[in-house]
């Protein structure tokens, strides 16, 4: 019910163009249903009793009244296809504004999700949605505008005709309609559950080949092919099986609306016929009431399939509108941490126009977990001043990345504080925090879309020299000139014309170009060659001049000059110091260090 009413909120946005297809609707089914009448009229002219004396005089008044009759009927028959083309193309019209809407919001929801959300959920499955799973619906709403309505009109319509020729008549289709209504019953119970899981199956499979083509060199490289194609084969035939179990009860509609239709035709046929030759209604009346029968029973067979297809349609909905379920990333709402605090060294503000004018950065007591069951980091405490470059080193899993998620605000605090000069970040805008943090992943991001959009996306304004000067201090510029197109060379998808290196190169001349007042580096030269590294690391220390600089590195050599290495392990700092202090020590740090140069 809840995807229905928020389904309806979207249909709502058309009300004219539906407004108008009802009554195009109700135009062609009434029209349609006064062909038949016009037909028994053309019958009743032509069935007279003929002698010789006005043989030659009926036959020719007669023929000019079939002629007549079949000529309405014909008039009535062109202004039905003329409604229902009509109508046509506005449902198509309705059906696609709103899909193409639902698609919009979907998107549009999932850049203000958390990423948590995004994090637990597949890539792949959240693709099936948006594009499956709302055609699907496309065709479910599609389908009940084409047929939903017009069915009702015409059930309604042939029981009042068929009651002004003979009640009798009526009342015994009116009795068989419950076998119907029971075998619709029967089909929607049983197809909705088999839909859902169909539907479910499909979004796992979409994921895994989503997961395998992105990962194909590393599925090649390890053999991996066989174990991939065995996982697509057992997802394949659950599908199989689940989508031949709802299609095989939907498909029990057809034939068993068409044995429905046989009965309730031979039912009028006899009784009807008893009635003419009673003297109470003509051959024409009977030849009218036989195609309201079988037009009062075509839209059972319709209506039928419209609940097939809406069960499987709603079933889609139920995923798709599931994402616009979610809550947007809080982003004007102080947290508790920030309300609690009682220190005159805290100001808590919300601000459109925050700048970082110092850069100094304080952790206090943060603790963090993705899961409250299996906690992370745990009363961590820093304090970085401003200009101060920050080596943040320790295993894999101890806290490293997950610090710069909470720096960054991709995830808030569980306990703790979090302060920019003075100011608790919880109390800000997200936008307003990330706007004076830069940020250098390991994983490059490539849009599609020329080499200078790629390196202006943080900065829309900048001009071209702007962006050349930025590719020069990220030595990006020598392979740029050597692209067929030079700056203006379009890159597609993640930029599979350029390596690894070489994008992460375009991703730091972004950062360049930004020139925000903090800097965060996750192995941001991990795919570089030596060579290159040693120029990045260079321009890096003219970026970072007088910035502070929080560097996440597994290449200890590249951080012995910051002026505070933090080594941590399982959410705590177990060190911290300068690379010198450290190595007098022989502790954690010095294990780690001595371990790379073995």
């Amino acid at each position: 019910m809840k995807a229905i009413k928020t389904l309806l909120s979207y249909i709502g946005r058309y009300k004219c163009l539906v407004f108008l297809s009802i009554i195009l609707g109700l135009v062609s089914s009434l029209t349609a249903l006064l062909v038949p009448i016009a037909f028994g009229q053309a019958i009743d002219a032509i069935v007279v009793t003929v002698t010789d004396d006005n043989a030659a005089l009926l036959a020719s008044n007669h023929l000019q009244g079939l002629v007549k009759y079949v000529v309405i009927a014909l008039g009535w028959v062109a202004i039905t296809a003329l409604m229902q083309w009509l109508m046509g193309i506005i449902n198509n019209k309705i059906t696609f504004e709103i899909t193409k809407d639902i698609r919009a919001d979907v998107f549009r929801k999932l850049q203000r999700v958390s990423i948590g959300y995004l994090d637990k959920n597949p890539t792949g499955e959240l693709v099936s949605r948006m594009i499956a799973d709302i055609d699907t619906l496309s065709e479910g709403l599609l389908l009940g505008f084409t047929q939903g309505f017009t069915g009702l009109i015409t059930i309604v319509g042939t029981i009042y005709y068929m009651w002004t020729m003979s009640h009798v008549v009526t009342i015994v289709v009116v009795c068989a309609t419950p076998l119907s209504i029971v075998l619709a019953n029967f089909v929607a119970t049983r197809t909705h559950n088999m839909f859902v899981k169909q539907s479910a199956i499909r979004a796992k499979q979409t994921a895994l080949i989503n997961e395998m083509l992105e990962n194909q060199k590393t599925v090649r490289n390890f053999g991996y092919e066989d174990v991939a194609i065995d996982r697509f084969e057992e997802l394949n035939n659950e599908l199989a099986g689940c989508s031949l179990k709802a299609l095989f009860y939907s498909s029990t509609v057809n034939p068993g609306t068409r044995f429905v239709n046989a009965i309730v035709y031979a039912l009028v046929a006899l009784v009807g016929a008893g009635r003419v030759l009673g003297g109470h209604i003509t051959i024409g009346s009977l030849t009218a009431l036989l195609n309201y029968a079988t037009q009062y029973t075509k839209p059972f067979n319709d209506v039928s399939s419209v609940i097939t297809e809406l069960q499987n349609a709603l079933s889609c909905a139920q995923k798709v509108f599931s994402v616009l379920e979610q809550d947007d990333e809080a982003d004007n709402e102080l947290s508790a941490n920030a309300e609690d605090i009682n220190d005159t060294s805290v100001t808590n503000r919300k601000a459109d126009d925050f700048k970082v004018i110092d850069g100094n950065v304080e952790v206090r007591n943060v603790s963090f977990a993705y899961s409250k069951d299996k906690p992370l980091i745990e009363n961590f405490n820093i304090k970085v001043k401003a200009g101060q470059t920050v080596a943040i080193v320790g295993p894999t899993g101890c806290g490293k990345t997950t610090l710069i998620n909470l720096l960054m605000r991709f995830y808030d605090v569980d306990e703790g504080t979090i302060l920019i000069d003075g100011t608790d970040i919880a109390s800000l805008y997200r936008q307003n925090v990330r706007d004076n943090l830069g940020m250098v992943l390991q994983d490059t991001w490539i849009k599609t879309g020329t080499v200078l959009e790629n390196i202006c996306v943080g900065r829309s304004d900048a001009g071209r020299e702007e962006a050349i000067l930025a590719a020069k201090n990220a030595h990006a510029h020598s392979f740029i000139k050597r692209l067929p197109g030079g700056y203006d060379t379009l890159l597609g998808e993640s930029g599979v014309e350029l390596s690894v290196g070489q994008r992460q190169l375009l991703c730091i001349a972004r950062v360049m170009l930004a020139l925000p007042p903090v800097l965060i580096l996750d192995e941001a030269t991990s795919n570089i060659d030596t060579r290159t590294e040693i120029k990045i690391q260079k321009a890096f220390h003219t970026l970072m001049d007088g910035r502070t600089t929080f560097i996440v590195a597994h290449r200890l050599s590249t951080i012995m000059d910051a002026d505070i290495i933090i080594a941590m392990k399982d959410g705590h700092i177990v060190e911290q110091g300068s690379h010198e202090e450290l190595m007098e020590k022989g502790g954690f740090y010095s294990e780690l260090f001595n371990a790379q140069f073995a």
